[in-house]
């Protein structure tokens, strides 16, 4: 059923562990992406936005300090910019991204993962 389940992810988030338990629990097998070791590319991040239809902004950690640092919240930097700065700086990237074939989810709360999986 979700041979093709991929969570992208941060081993030390609290969400991402308890997405990650939900689908053990449940017997379903994923590969999972440490995006930290294994950064998304802006073209990865880009066709992820689109499966979630979501805008760049939107997947953007807002409580991070990098985003505060780099005064993201009143930019006016343009999607194509956003999605490169996620792709330099990983911390930036809400986290855990759900992808099952064409479709892909935010998983916050973490039991959003259930609604790419029928």
């Amino acid at each position: 059923m979700s041979a093709g389940l991929t969570i992208y992810e941060k081993p030390t988030c609290t969400t991402c562990r308890k997405t990650v338990k939900l689908l053990r629990e449940q017997g379903i097998e994923f590969e999972d992406v440490n995006y930290f070791i294994d950064p998304l590319s802006a073209a990865k991040i880009a066709e992820l936005l689109d499966k979630m239809g979501i805008a760049p902004r939107e997947l953007l950690r807002t409580k991070e300090q990098k985003y505060k640092d780099m005064a993201l919240k009143d930019s006016g930097h343009s999607d194509l910019e956003l999605i490169q700065l996620m792709a330099d700086h990983p911390e930036l990237i809400e986290r855990p991204i759900a992808e099952n074939g064409g479709k892909a989810v935010l998983c916050r709360p973490y039991d959003r993962i259930l609604e790419i999986l029928t």
